[in-house]
């Protein structure tokens, strides 16, 4: 598996989404720069919230779960902690959900706007411990860069 230029990749992010006031253009986007660079995935999207659920929102991949409430799945924990979750075994994980029985790991990112989780960064591979600490920090930053654009 290649090594991933996370600082290019959010520079990437940046030319396709500053000064586009759309927001599920620019979610489609960044999951399908994130579909097209990364390596090893069989998922990448995201999920907004509206109230206490997670509503699937622009992604890549197989279809995918509509509705996730916060607590519930990898996505929900994350939501509700306000913590990347990184899982090294879904099929170990209490109560995952699963959309996609190729999925094996899974990093998911909490989104914010106004302090507020207002969504996540969802992402699956068909590898085991796919998702690395490098990954990790890559796809914080990645995120904290849609926010900015996003919401500001």
């Amino acid at each position: 598996m290649k090594t991933t230029d996370y600082s290019l990749l959010c520079q990437q992010l940046l030319a396709l989404t500053e000064g586009v006031p759309h927001q599920t253009a620019n979610l489609a986007n960044a999951s399908a720069l994130l579909w097209q660079t990364l390596d090893g995935l069989n998922w990448a999207g995201f999920y907004l919230a509206e109230g206490d659920i997670l509503v699937l929102a622009p992604f890549q991949g197989k279809p995918a779960c509509i509705e996730i409430p916060f607590g519930k799945g990898v996505c929900g924990t994350a939501a509700l902690s306000n913590q990347t979750v990184v899982v090294d075994d879904v099929h170990a994980f209490p109560g995952h959900i699963a959309c996609d029985s190729a999925s094996n790991s899974e990093i998911v990112i909490p989104l914010h706007a106004n302090g507020k989780v207002i969504g996540v960064l969802d992402i699956d591979s068909p590898i085991f411990s796919r998702f690395t600490e490098e990954d990790k920090a890559g796809l914080e930053q990645f995120a904290l860069t849609l926010e900015r654009v996003l919401w500001g």
